[in-house]
């Protein structure tokens, strides 16, 4: 199958005044077309970094990353925001909606065309039908992370980045957030999450472990 995202002996390197601080050292990872991977490790083993660089939020200090066969670091600072725009959809832990837009101008604002009628798709099939008015503060903890899930496929990703994405959620909505999860990766979607929880990481296909900047099979 092929891979949606390589990346290839990528070290990140932090200055905190004289010192060096290595948060990725020699990093190999690949993601495959349809999979689903789960991260896991300790705070400051580099999940978060790991996916900052596949999400293009940062590039690597050594090393090359690739999504869809393009390797980010030898493209433009405009290519690379395309790139992230079109490609990647993110789920945030704290979900990052915009309080004082309804759930349906949620899930347009990334769009590169707003789109109502695709906006209203999404969310019912993210299961919030009937809802595209509702404001942040008017919805659950779990329907605003499916907002937050239906706002990352506005654009039709080749990958989903989910950081913590059942965080801030109870044991039951955290279950349901994982279940949508694992049924858009059965339609296609490619998933990698960080995450702490072992209930949420037992949805994956993958899980890997990260310690002191390095995976762990």
């Amino acid at each position: 199958m092929t891979d949606i995202l390589n990346i290839k002996e990528a070290w990140k390197t932090y200055k905190m005044g004289s010192e060096e601080i290595n948060a990725l050292q020699g990093v190999n990872f690949n993601v495959e077309k349809g999979g689903f991977l789960a991260v896991m490790g300790p705070s400051g083993s580099g999940k978060s970094t790991l996916l900052h660089l596949a999400g293009i939020l940062d590039l690597p200090t050594k090393g090359e990353v690739s999504i869809g066969g393009e390797n980010v670091s030898k493209l433009s600072g405009k290519k690379q925001a395309h790139l992230r725009r079109t490609q990647i959809g993110f789920v945030f832990q704290r979900f990052n909606l915009l309080n004082q837009l309804t759930a349906l101008e949620n899930v347009m604002l990334p769009m590169m065309k707003p789109d109502k009628e695709k906006a209203r798709e999404i969310l019912d099939r993210v299961g919030l039908k009937g809802k595209y008015d509702r404001l942040p503060t008017q919805l659950s903890g779990g329907e605003e992370q499916r907002v937050a899930i239906a706002r990352a496929l506005a654009n039709d990703p080749l990958l989903i980045l989910a950081d913590e994405p059942t965080g801030e959620l109870d044991t039951t909505n955290s279950k349901m957030i994982m279940e949508l999860l694992g049924d858009l990766n059965q339609e296609g979607m490619t998933i990698i999450i960080v995450t702490h929880d072992p209930m949420a990481a037992e949805f994956a296909q993958k899980t890997v472990q990260m310690r002191d900047g390095k995976i762990y099979e």
